[in-house]
């Protein structure tokens, strides 16, 4: 364990959901049809775990938010390695809301979801990568 138990058992607990939500986002690009929608929400919304995991580690205070620009501003203050992966990541947080109710101007496409699942993926991966075993689920 690290030094501080609660602070190893909350990290987790923000990676957990986060690879939680990159499960939905692949079964959801699994269906026959792909639920586009929910697998980009459920891209952004791990994509923001794992930032927040990195915060949180890290004792590092931050407001709800679903802005990834936000998040991975405070994150690349932490490991500025993370500046290239943030600044793709960033167009991720349209997904936290865009299709989440009727009236979106445009309509998802195939390709963007799986572009989409593949950045959630490779941040989760760097953020894991930064990590201690204690802090990982």
């Amino acid at each position: 364990m690290g030094l501080d138990p609660a602070l190893d058992a909350n990290t987790r607990d923000w990676l957990l959901l986060a690879g939680e939500d990159l499960g939905t986002a692949e079964l959801s690009l699994a269906a026959a049809p792909p639920f586009l929608r929910s697998a980009l929400f459920h891209c952004q919304q791990s994509a923001e775990k794992a930032l927040k995991a990195l915060l949180t580690w890290h004792d590092v205070p931050f407001r709800m938010t679903h802005s990834l620009e936000e998040l991975g501003e405070a994150c690349v203050r932490i490991d500025p390695a993370l500046a290239p992966l943030v600044d793709r990541l960033t167009p991720l947080t349209n997904y936290a809301v865009r299709f989440r109710y009727p009236g979106s101007p445009w309509e998802p496409v195939l390709d963007e979801a799986r572009e989409s699942l593949a950045l959630a993926h490779e941040v989760v991966n760097f953020i894991l990568s930064c990590l201690p075993s204690e802090a990982r689920p």
